[in-house]
């Protein structure tokens, strides 16, 4: 018997004994978490695979910057406009006395040591990426990766123009790209790249009722054939119907007896249709999921996960505010912490942050969102490294798309490729992965780019890197095979099957 058919074999065993104790709610979930073709031999250490999704569409022009004299005279002639310049400065103190979140106001930006040089080129991140250019620096557990985006074959920019080659569907679009950049294709897509790496990798937990998490609501990022994702709250596993009381009795109106008969209700059916059946059996999952993990969970309270100041971020006024993000994090981290009472070896999680489509205002705007970036970023590093565990879980950037070279006025259009962070014990930090591109000025004539052979139409960034190879490179890390990760990514093989792209320790 194949290894895959052994791993399936031993996947529909453990969720068989695990929908035994669900009664006539059994069958049909047994039939949708079915053995997967892609699962996975059994794994000996603790992996975790950790999404940022940073929604709206980040300006990666602004996050990492290129510093060399070309570089920047093309991004200040280009970014400075009026009436308000979004472009940020160099080798220059912060000035309080300006408008709070202008370029003047943040000081330059922040100087990396990329350990492969780039033709020259030098770079920075944005001023409020203090903590983040520290882990590239120093720590070394920061890598970045240059021009990602929605791709499914290489395209350069004559046959973009020409329309040579395929393209991604509804570029620019939020909703499609956030899609593609989740699951490999527009709007209306059922299952995510991560959920599919959550199917490959479930038959090495003991149960895959904890494979695939989220803190930031349904993803269609981690929706996958036989894995259902499970939601918590940034707080924690959130129980469906009646709350526990301090002695953990489910009452309603006080009544111990009512509280137990509402859970009998929702959790079994007396009406065979299919519909009612798999609804019980996903209420049944629901009410025993809370339970097991609220035992299992250490408390918020304790190191290295609080205390709740700990939560807090310094804003660009210089006030300190409570970070979603970092709470989300948080949970995430308690999670994995709780890895050996769950019995899980393999486990991707996804988290979130909205507020990046910076059409106007940009400055202060995208200026607060670096800081609650960044400070949630090296609040997690923080806490996996005192809990030992900074090398077993990788965490990495998403977005629907980049943003545009031109300026609007204030802010910046919807944009394509964009340049995404990797931090965790097993990248190869402290460089700047793939060629990070040219940079040129609008042409008078059509705000064209003739001059960069990376920029199309508002100074666009044409990816060189597809999410496919991204996605796979971090599935290999994971411990898919080639085959398994052609499955994941199905364009991969558009790109020569090119799933290492250099940024892990494998």
């Amino acid at each position: 018997m194949r290894n895959d058919s052994k791993a399936s074999r031993r996947l529909f065993l453990k969720q068989s004994g695990a929908f035994s104790m669900m009664g006539a709610a059994a069958p049909l979930a047994m039939n949708l978490a079915a053995a997967s073709a892609l699962a996975a031999p059994a794994a000996s250490d603790y992996r975790a695979l950790v999404c940022v999704f940073l929604y709206g569409g980040n300006d990666a022009f602004n996050t990492v910057l290129a510093t060399d004299e070309p570089s920047w005279a093309s991004y200040t002639a280009v970014r400075n406009q009026q009436p308000d310049s979004i472009a940020l400065l160099r080798n220059a103190a912060p000035n309080r006395n300006a408008k709070v979140g202008s370029p003047e106001w943040l000081g330059g930006v922040l100087p990396i040591s990329a350990a492969s040089a780039q033709a020259g080129r030098s770079f920075a991140l944005h001023p409020m990426l203090g903590g983040l250019q520290s882990m590239f620096n120093h720590s070394r557990r920061l890598a970045v990766l240059a021009n990602v985006g929605s791709l499914t074959e290489p395209l350069s920019k004559a046959e973009y123009l020409q329309g040579l080659k395929r393209k991604p569907k509804k570029l620019f679009s939020h909703n499609d790209q956030q899609s593609t950049w989740m699951a490999l294709a527009p709007e209306g897509t059922a299952m995510g790249w991560g959920g599919r790496l959550a199917d490959a990798v479930a038959s090495a937990n003991s149960s895959s009722l904890f494979t695939a998490i989220s803190a930031h609501g349904d993803s269609v990022w981690l929706s996958g054939k036989t894995v259902r994702q499970y939601q918590v709250s940034p707080a924690g596993p959130v129980r469906m119907g009646t709350q526990p009381d301090a002695q953990g009795i489910s009452r309603v109106y006080g009544s111990d007896v009512v509280g137990a008969a509402l859970e009998r209700i929702v959790t079994s059916s007396r009406n065979p249709h299919a519909m009612a059946v798999d609804l019980a059996a996903v209420n049944q999952r629901s009410v025993q999921a809370e339970r097991i993990l609220s035992t299992a969970l250490p408390s918020e309270a304790l190191a290295p996960y609080g205390p709740a100041t700990s939560l807090q971020y310094t804003t660009v006024a210089g006030g300190r505010a409570h970070n979603a993000l970092a709470q989300q994090l948080q949970v995430v981290a308690r999670t994995i912490a709780a890895q050996g009472s769950l019995g899980v070896k393999r486990q991707v999680f996804f988290v979130g942050l909205g507020g990046f489509d910076t059409h106007n205002q940009q400055n202060l705007a995208h200026a607060d969102l670096m800081a609650k970036l960044n400070h949630a970023l090296q609040y997690f590093d923080t806490t996996l490294s005192a809990m030992g565990m900074a090398q077993q879980v990788t965490t990495f950037t998403a977005s629907d798309f980049g943003r545009s070279f031109t300026s609007n006025g204030d802010g910046s259009d919807h944009g394509w490729g964009a340049h995404h962070l990797v931090m965790g014990g097993a990248v190869q930090g402290g460089d700047v992965h793939g060629a990070f591109p040219v940079l040129a000025r609008k042409n008078k004539r059509d705000n064209g780019f003739d001059g960069s052979p990376d920029q199309i139409h508002n100074g666009i960034l044409l990816p060189r890197i597809a999410v496919d190879q991204y996605g796979a490179t971090l599935g290999r890390w994971f411990g898919l095979s080639s085959g398994q990760l052609g499955e994941v990514f199905p364009n991969l093989g558009h790109f020569g099957g090119q799933a290492d792209l250099g940024f892990m320790k494998v």
